[in-house]
């Protein structure tokens, strides 16, 4: 509760208004609000997603999970084109394919006031599991992290999702805090960054198989970096 995501609500009468099943996640050396980790919207719950996508003034989105696997996970939350909610207005202006996630470009627009937004659709991830190959979490990661630069707020938090917003959310929010740990300091500490995690929402990282992940991402990083360096 101490990090839950409060919806701030005209309805001051109906506790249940502010609640969405999001918590703020902190970043790299304990940076407050970097991320938020939620649940993946379905039906009834998409207008209080918007509304949080809104309020936290997010310029990122990232989503990795696709729309079913066995059962539904989260539904299509974004029009093809324009959708209202919550006095919202919601624009696809561009989709963007890369090999394993689409980027769509999107407008947001509440009364006078304009936003961008850049919303990251990463497919190839399968449900309680660990994508075949680290390199494409790895790009994303850096992709992620190249546009939060380029973004107009950028003490924002991005918002990551899967379909209960621990397992695959867990694994990409540690790998990033992990490639700014290991870029600053030359080394990285995977168990004290999943704690770090779970104290702000329970149950982050879900299976073995995706700790061992994450190490395995971040062995292929320091590679990269170090190769890099030969190079120069």
């Amino acid at each position: 509760p101490h990090s839950r995501v409060c919806l701030t609500s005209d309805d001051q009468d109906d506790p249940l208004s502010s609640y969405i099943n999001a918590n703020y996640i902190r970043g790299y050396r304990g940076e407050e609000k970097v991320y938020i980790a939620t649940q993946g919207p379905i039906v009834n719950t998409v207008s209080d997603f918007w509304r949080m996508v809104w309020q936290e003034h997010s310029p990122i989105i990232v989503m990795i999970t696709n729309i079913e696997e066995m059962n539904e996970k989260c539904t299509e939350y974004w029009p093809e084109e324009q959708i209202t909610y919550e006095g919202i207005e919601i624009t696809v202006n561009r989709v963007i394919q890369a090999d394993d996630y689409r980027l769509r470009l999107i407008t947001l627009k509440n009364g006078e006031e304009i936003r961008n937004l850049k919303h990251y659709w990463y497919t190839s991830w399968p449900d309680q599991k660990t994508p075949d190959q680290a390199p494409p979490l790895l790009q994303l990661v850096q992709e992620v992290e190249e546009a939060m630069h380029c973004a107009e707020d950028k003490n924002a938090p991005i918002i990551v999702h899967c379909s209960a917003g621990i397992g695959r959310t867990g694994c990409f929010i540690a790998t990033s805090i992990c490639c700014k740990q290991w870029k600053n300091e030359g080394v990285v500490d995977i168990l004290r960054t999943t704690c770090q995690l779970r104290l702000d929402r329970g149950g982050m990282i879900q299976t073995c198989e995706q700790y061992q992940f994450v190490h395995h991402v971040m062995s292929l990083y320091e590679k990269q970096i170090t190769r890099a360096a030969a190079e120069e």
